[in-house]
C-alpha cells in the first residue's frame, strides 16, 4: 500500500476510535446508572458492553500508536476477546439471578431513549472503521468495528426488551434480552481470539 494512503487510513482509524471511546464512556455511565435504578440486568449489561467497547477501542488505539501497528495486533485481539468473555460471564450470572427471582426489572424511559440513540449512531461508526480496517488489512481494527456493530444489535434487542417491560409489564423480557447479549458476546469473543475478522 502507498505509504501516504496508509498514513491517511491510520489517522482515520485513530479518529474513529476516539469518537467510539467518547460516545461509549457517556453511554456506559447513563446505562449503568439507569440500569441500577431500574434493577435491569439488560441495561447494566449494555452499559458494561459500552465499557468493553472502550477497552477494545483503547487496545486498537494503543496498537496504532506504535511505529509498526502489525506487531501489536495479536495482543490487541486478545484484549478484545477477553473483554467479550468478561461481559458474557457477568451478564449471564445476573440474568440467571433475575430469572430465579433475585430482583425484578422496572421500566426505564432513560434506557429506552439511550437504546434508540445508540441504534441510530453506532452503525455509522462501525461501517467507517470496518472499511478503513479492511483496507489497512488490520484484524484488530475490523474486530473493534465488529464490537461497535455488536452495540447496534444489542441496542435493538435492548430496545425491544425495555419497551416490552414498559408497555406489557413483561419483566422477564429483560433477563432474556441480557442472555442474548451474553451469547452474542461469546461468539464475537471467540472470533476475535482466532483473529478471523479480516480474513
Amino acid at each position: 500500500m502507498d505509504p501516504e494512503r496508509r498514513s491517511v487510513l491510520t489517522r482515520r482509524v485513530r479518529l474513529l476510535v476516539a469518537a467510539t471511546i467518547t460516545y461509549n464512556v457517556i453511554e456506559a455511565i447513563v446505562a449503568v446508572t439507569a440500569g441500577t435504578v431500574a434493577s435491569s440486568a439488560a441495561l447494566i449489561g449494555f452499559g458494561l458492553d459500552s465499557m468493553i467497547e472502550v477497552a477494545s477501542a483503547a487496545a486498537v488505539a494503543w496498537q496504532f500508536s506504535g511505529r509498526d501497528p502489525e506487531t501489536r495486533e495479536r495482543v490487541a485481539l486478545r484484549i478484545i476477546a477477553f473483554s467479550f468473555f468478561a461481559l458474557a460471564a457477568y451478564v449471564t450470572v445476573e440474568s440467571v439471578r433475575t430469572l430465579f427471582g433475585a430482583s425484578e426489572a422496572e421500566p426505564s424511559t432513560v434506557g429506552i431513549v439511550l437504546a434508540a440513540v445508540s441504534l441510530a449512531i453506532m452503525p455509522f461508526l462501525s461501517y467507517a472503521q470496518r472499511r478503513a480496517g479492511r483496507e489497512l488489512g488490520s484484524n484488530s481494527a475490523v474486530a473493534d468495528s465488529k464490537q461497535t456493530l455488536l452495540c447496534t444489535y444489542l441496542s435493538g434487542v435492548l430496545l425491544v426488551g425495555l419497551v416490552l417491560n414498559a408497555t406489557l409489564a413483561w419483566s422477564w423480557a429483560d433477563p432474556v434480552v441480557a442472555l442474548v447479549i451474553a451469547a452474542v458476546a461469546v461468539k464475537e469473543g471467540r472470533t476475535a481470539w482466532r483473529g478471523q475478522h479480516c480474513c
